[in-house]
């Protein structure tokens, strides 16, 4: 058994920050325990990678929910990194924050410290951002941070006449979404660096792999929180069919994500006293907010055929160029295999008189259906559209006292008819970009909603094709309430020695990608534990 100052529960977005951050205190003695393996594959490294890593098993959990009755009774599917980097290693690279008011929203609920004001600090100290290399950073971006964010080395035409199609229905174009203004369409950045995917792993454990207070166990599958009283003392884990523990002086730090980080929790007996009994676990801690408050962006992809060759498809011609773009990928690090798949996109009101954007865009040069699991032998493309701030909320529970069991996760997707609302505006608004002009030489027939006019039928059509976009958010959230899990701190309320840092801590879900504000919650951590 080795004693460490922090032990840090989950090798993902925050994770990796945490114990690159911490470790650059020599005095810091830090272990971070990964259940997935180092990441290592070229589908990690190569951009449009994501391609085999969403629809695979290897790294990634690919969890189910549970039946979603808003959903017409289906599973939803739910993929999260298993790697060291964790989603960061297997995402669409987007870098895009939110909306201020999220995070005043966020003080406002009782939070001191995590304004926009607050927080913005941490965006920029972690953030390499390439357009502002040569002039100092500015109010809003910074460079010198770990995480490299740059715009996409080799642009698609037809994701860019996605953007002139939106600026033909009158929609803003906005060339930084992370600036003072989120509204309208344009470019995502992306983190990427040199035409490679810059993951938490790379931006934040490659630095600090050598250092010699670091101690990273891949392979580590955490299964329970050591308690003695009300103070966590240690982990212990799986780890090659054999069992492991570690001690931490400080701070046990769970880091596992919106879905694990509770499933840990409730497995160390700390959680609902119901859902604790229920399992035959002995309560620790009786916490009733832990595995609550679940939210997540609810997606609808409308898909078309397209004649056009940037359109692309399992074809004799796309897999030619594929094989093309390999190789000048190998060469170059330029061309196809650079894009991220979703370079495109937009922040849009689906009612004028609304105050910031509600709904969000994602363009593919490709066919998404079903994440991609189901396969169409054509050129096409898609975009996405979602609802940024949900009503609807969900649940994180045990299916059984198992560590290795998945946890029950249950979004309670369209719960709420405000959600089913926005989504059909956003659908026509969606409709509406790719129907107009700028997108016509790449149009043909749409693939799936051909028939789909009416909004009983757009309805009918969100229930049985819609489902995340892969921002689960909430499960411990932060607050002074009594279904908070964690303070202002990010310390779990009435437990000594025991934090949460990862997405699971945010009351509400921001409006945009969540892996930027994921990383800025651990910069924002990291930084206090190393003044303490």
């Amino acid at each position: 058994m080795t004693l460490f100052d922090y032990i840090i529960v989950g090798g993902g977005s925050a994770g990796c920050v945490l114990a690159g951050r911490l470790t650059e205190d020599p005095n810091l003695r830090v272990c971070l325990l990964e259940a997935g393996p180092q990441d290592t594959s070229p589908f990690i490294k190569a951009p449009l990678g994501i391609g085999a890593t969403v629809p695979g098993k290897y790294l990634n959990w690919a969890f189910q929910t549970t039946p979603q009755t808003g959903l017409n009774g289906r599973r939803g599917y739910q993929p999260r990194g298993k790697v060291l980097g964790g989603s960061s290693a297997i995402n669409a690279m987007i870098y895009t924050r939110g909306h201020a008011w999220d995070y005043d929203h966020w003080a406002a609920l009782g939070n001191p410290g995590w304004s926009f004001a607050d927080v913005l600090p941490y965006f920029k100290a972690s953030q390499n951002q390439e357009r502002n290399r040569d002039l100092g950073g500015d109010d809003y971006h910074g460079i010198g941070g770990p995480l490299n964010v740059a715009d996409l080395r080799s642009p698609n035409p037809l994701a860019q006449a996605f953007v002139d199609a939106g600026a033909e229905i009158q929609l803003p174009r906005n060339d930084d979404f992370n600036g003072p203004e989120q509204e309208g369409v344009g470019s995502y950045q992306v983190t990427q660096i040199g035409g490679e995917r810059c993951s938490a792993a790379r931006a934040y454990l490659d630095p600090a792999r050598q250092r010699d207070n670091l101690s990273i166990l891949t392979g580590a599958y955490a299964t329970k929180i050591i308690l003695e009283g009300k103070r966590a003392v240690g982990v212990t884990y799986e780890q090659n069919s054999r069992m492991g523990e570690v001690r931490a002086g400080r701070d046990v730090i769970l880091s596992a994500g919106a879905f694990q980080s509770p499933q840990l929790l409730l497995l160390s007996g700390i959680g609902p006293g119901a859902e604790l009994q229920r399992h035959g676990i002995a309560i620790a801690h009786e916490l009733p907010g832990v595995g609550q408050n679940l939210q997540d962006h609810i997606d609808i992809v409308l898909p078309y055929l397209s004649p056009s060759p940037y359109a692309m498809g399992l074809t004799p011609g796309g897999i030619a160029r594929l094989i093309k773009g390999i190789f000048e990928w190998r060469r170059t690090r330029t061309g196809i295999i650079t894009s991220n798949s979703t370079e495109t996109g937009g922040f849009v009101k689906s009612r004028a008189d609304l105050a910031i954007p509600d709904l969000q865009l994602h363009f593919n040069a490709a066919i998404v259906d079903d994440h991609t699991r189901k396969r169409h032998y054509h050129r096409g493309y898609c975009a996405h559209v979602c609802v940024l701030r949900p009503k609807s909320r969900g649940t994180i529970c045990l299916n059984n006292s198992d560590p290795k069991a998945p946890p029950r996760i249950d979004p309670n997707f369209l719960g709420e008819r405000e959600d089913l609302d926005g989504l059909v505006a956003g659908y026509k608004l969606t409709r509406r970009i790719l129907e107009a002009p700028a997108l016509a030489p790449y149009r043909g027939r749409e693939l799936l909603t051909t028939d789909v006019q009416t909004d009983d039928q757009i309805i009918e059509d969100i229930r049985n094709r819609a489902d995340t976009i892969y921002h689960p958010v909430g499960t411990a959230k932060m607050g002074p309430d009594a279904m908070a899990v964690v303070d202002s701190q990010l310390r779990v309320h009435g437990m000594d020695g025991l934090r949460v840092i990862d997405a699971s801590i945010m009351p509400t879900l921001i409006g945009g990608n969540t892996n930027a504000p994921t990383i800025m919650i651990a910069e924002k951590a990291a930084a206090a534990l190393r003044a303490k």
